[in-house]
């Protein structure tokens, strides 16, 4: 590794998109294009007895109408294939799609839809997460036990999934406690509310198709259409226009195969454009709702003794990428902390409601909002100050973690004592208070390649599978790259978010971009330049290793005048076809746990290169109305070594204001059927930029080995796990007790309020 120090960050995208000229799916025309709506059940659990498409059809300006008909049968999404394209015989929530329509303009295909005749038998909907786990409740999944199903995956009529950790005997060392706290926290449902909405377009080639679609994840966009239409990997290509954030909500598989399957009808390309209504009804990705039982039992003198608990987490009414939350939920309410006996059985629970997924950290700001409001409630039962009792059990170097994983070095603590001196300066008005909590979050270490070519003139191209949603993390890419190649990143140019050129990654999921591709880059980087030292050792007559390559030069150690610029070098590799770097990081090992900590496991029972957080939040309240308030966060986290100073300072801050509007705000309120009652902007409450507080960053930076590139770790879901808990915890400290519901909206904390008859 080169030891020059990484220059400042410079985004290759920025001018595009602040001139205005970048384009985005929905800003695509193609010659012949015409339009795609779809129609939705809008009901969210019947049987169905009549769908007759034939008056749409004859509609004039309409040129194909689909449904489950004209598609292959099949049944997909990971682990529990549950799902297929179009309605089959029963809907089970009201986003559920019945057939696509193509038009030559967006009126005239919603017209079609609206002419379509669907008739059916209404089935009792099942919305109450307990009500569902009852022997006499309906069934979402009449023939659940029919569905094609991998992984250790453990299953009941409604319950889809179940994992459970165990350490030690909870029960019975829970006799032993001085005291006992339990609790109940419930969490409403949200939304990633990303400000693009998705938009596709998709274009047939003989039997091959180009989708261009607004996706994190192009490469599980491209598996999804070649599966649900028996189309091969070569006849499929995604490529990703630039991304107006996702925040989850644009991950997995959704859309691109109805779309295909129209233009293959239509025989034209096809454009959608989803309605705001529909971003927030149709995708299979809004964060979960969850009960949370926690019950912990203690010594005098803060020793945690014993741990359990029961979760029940709204899967909705198909499986898209949820299978592991169970085992992800159990993880944050055990929390980064040392526990003597633990025992957290966790329910993922199918309702008539739309579909659960990946939304920024899926489950842990629920699950951490619980948890550390429930030790602040653990830390008064003994009369223990709340940080000096997270002092006492917070896990360092070399501690044993919940499922008996053992710790290398971590900056857990270091993390608590770095946001609260940072807030302990702030000044304390009348209604102000301060609220702290711990969070915790995995690194997911998956394959990535990566290519880096330099042309004859010195320049370098880096081709990756990454993809941007706007993080920075792969403009970052190439400046690892020009780290290693000693030239300035500008002379790098990105080839990113196209299936057709690039090696397969995991796209913009679960933090994983820089840590993946960043492997790979690095190490094609490196080939790269170890093929520029062979050439400039033979120049300069000098040990290829003895070669430092930096500011666009090659030269010789402790010979600077020895030297040779990086573009003649390029120049004279050109005709022997030099200068070309691929590579496939490995993937790290995950750690070792004893094989009975977990039942049901889905690959979450040990966490690679965990990172940690701790939020402080200051907060004020008025008694009156119930509102909060959050004037101030400060922020500590381990995320190893930081590449991008002002990126990483980006994402807290983002992932912070999105945490508040999850703790005051952001919650989805659905009627007795399951059908959302504010799908929209002005009834679903985000945070703006009045809204946010001052925001303090700091990081403990601990180089991690067997993680990303230069010790580096994910970054961009762990500052949106612990803020609900720090906003939730200074709230409580001002009305005396938890407000345990989510979000802590002003009605929940004034009902708090009036019922301890305070409310003014």
């Amino acid at each position: 590794m080169s030891t020059t120090e990484i220059p400042p960050f410079v985004r290759a995208d920025g001018p595009d998109k602040v001139t205005g000229t970048g384009r985005y799916a929905a800003d695509l025309t193609l010659t012949g294009m015409v339009y795609a709506k779809f129609r939705y059940a809008n009901v969210s659990h019947a049987r169905i007895t009549r769908l007759d498409v034939s008056a749409a059809r004859e509609i004039p300006g309409v040129v194909a109408v689909i449904t489950d008909a004209d598609v292959p049968d099949v049944h997909y999404t990971p682990v529990i294939a549950d799902r297929t394209l179009f309605a089959r015989d029963v809907v089970r929530f009201e986003g559920e799609i019945l057939a696509a329509v193509a038009a030559i303009t967006p009126e005239i295909a919603q017209q079609a839809c609206d002419a379509i005749v669907f008739e059916y038998e209404e089935i009792q909907a099942v919305t109450d997460l307990e009500a569902a786990m009852a022997d006499d409740s309906p069934l979402v999944h009449e023939h659940w036990d029919r569905y094609e199903v991998t992984g250790d995956t453990i299953r009941d009529r409604n319950v889809a999934t179940f994992s459970a950790l165990t350490k030690g005997d909870a029960p019975a060392a829970m006799q032993t406690a001085d005291v006992v706290v339990a609790s109940r926290y419930v969490a409403d449902a949200c939304h990633a509310v990303p400000i693009e909405p998705r938009a596709i377009v998709a274009q047939w080639e003989g039997t091959s198709v180009t989708i261009w679609t607004s996706s994190q994840v192009p490469y599980d966009a491209r598996a999804g259409v070649c599966e649900t239409l028996q189309l091969s990997t070569s006849d499929v290509r995604i490529i990703v226009p630039h991304l107006g954030g996702g925040f989850g909500g644009k991950c997995g598989f959704h859309f691109e195969a109805h779309i295909a399957a129209l233009a293959r009808a239509a025989n034209r390309p096809v454009k959608l454009v989803f309605s705001r209504w529909e971003e927030f009804v149709a995708p299979d990705r809004r964060r979960e709702g969850m009960i949370v039982d926690i019950t912990t039992g203690v010594n005098r003198d803060g020793e945690i003794i014993a741990r359990t608990a029961w979760l029940a987490i709204d899967n909705g009414a198909y499986m898209a990428d949820a299978a592991f939350f169970p085992q992800l939920a159990a993880m944050h309410v055990a929390g980064p902390y040392r526990i003597g006996a633990l025992q957290i059985d966790a329910n993922l629970i199918y309702t008539n409601r739309q579909p659960s997924g990946s939304v920024r950290a899926p489950t842990a700001p629920q699950g951490c909002w619980a948890l550390e409001s429930h030790t602040n409630e653990v830390a008064a039962a003994i009369g223990m100050d709340p940080v000096d009792f997270r002092r006492h059990n917070l896990v360092r170097t070399g501690d044993e973690g919940p499922v008996g994983q053992i710790y290398e070095e971590i900056g857990a603590i270091d993390c608590l004592e770095l946001a609260v001196a940072s807030a302990s300066a702030s000044a304390l008005g009348e209604n102000e208070s301060l609220g702290v909590s711990m969070g915790w979050w995995p690194s997911f270490a998956v394959p990535a390649g990566a290519w880096v070519k330099m042309h004859n003139d010195g320049k370098v191209q880096v081709v990756t599978g990454a993809q941007e949603c706007g993080t920075g993390a792969v403009m970052t890419l190439r400046d690892i790259a020009a780290d290693e190649l000693g030239i300035d990143p500008t002379d790098i140019a990105l080839v990113y978010q196209d299936t057709a050129a690039a090696p397969t990654g995991p796209g913009a999921t679960g933090s994983q971009t820089l840590l993946n591709h960043g492997r790979a880059v690095e190490r094609a980087a490196i080939e790269v330049a170890t093929q520029l030292r062979e050439l400039a050792g033979e120049a300069l007559e000098a040990a290829a290793d003895d070669i430092i390559l930096a500011n666009g030069i090659a030269s010789v150690t402790g010979s600077p005048t020895s030297s040779v610029p990086i573009p003649e070098l390029a120049a004279t590799a050109a005709g022997a076809n030099l200068l070309l770097g691929s590579a496939s990081a490995p993937v790290p090992d995950y750690p070792e746990i004893p094989a009975s900590a977990c039942v049901g496991d889905q690959g979450m029972a040990s966490w690679l290169a965990p990172q940690f957080s701790c939020h402080v939040a200051k907060v004020r309240l008025d008694r009156q109305t119930g509102v909060v308030r959050v004037l101030e966060v400060h922020a500590a986290h381990d995320s190893g070594t930081i590449l991008n100073p002002i990126g990483a300072h980006g994402q807290v801050e983002g992932g912070i204001l999105m945490g508040v509007g999850q703790a005051l705000t952001e919650g989805t309120r659905y009627d007795q059927s399951g059908r959302q009652r504010n799908a929209a902007l002005l009834e679903y409450k985000l945070q703006t930029i009045a809204d946010a507080p001052e925001i303090t960053t700091q990081f403990v930076e601990i180089a991690t080995p067997n993680a990303g590139p230069r010790g580096s770790k994910g970054l961009a879901e762990a500052p949106n796990v612990p803020t609900a808990g720090a906003i939730a915890n200074a709230v409580a400290a001002l009305i005396g007790e938890p407000v345990r519901e989510l979000p802590m909206t002003s009605e929940r904390v004034w009902e708090v309020l009036d019922a301890q008859g305070v409310a003014q």
